[in-house]
């Protein structure tokens, strides 16, 4: 029975880590556009 309730949060754990991996790569994207804009709007300064 204990094996078949840790076989059971297995894939609940997945998709945690891909759902945590997929904000890590959204933050990481909108931060390089983040500094990109800044750097844009810095250039003529």
């Amino acid at each position: 029975m204990a094996g078949n309730l840790a076989s059971m949060r297995l894939p609940k754990l997945r998709s945690w880590q891909r759902c945590s991996r997929m904000v890590r790569e959204q933050r990481t994207r909108l931060y390089i556009i983040w500094r990109c804009t800044v750097i844009l709007l810095r250039w003529d300064e």
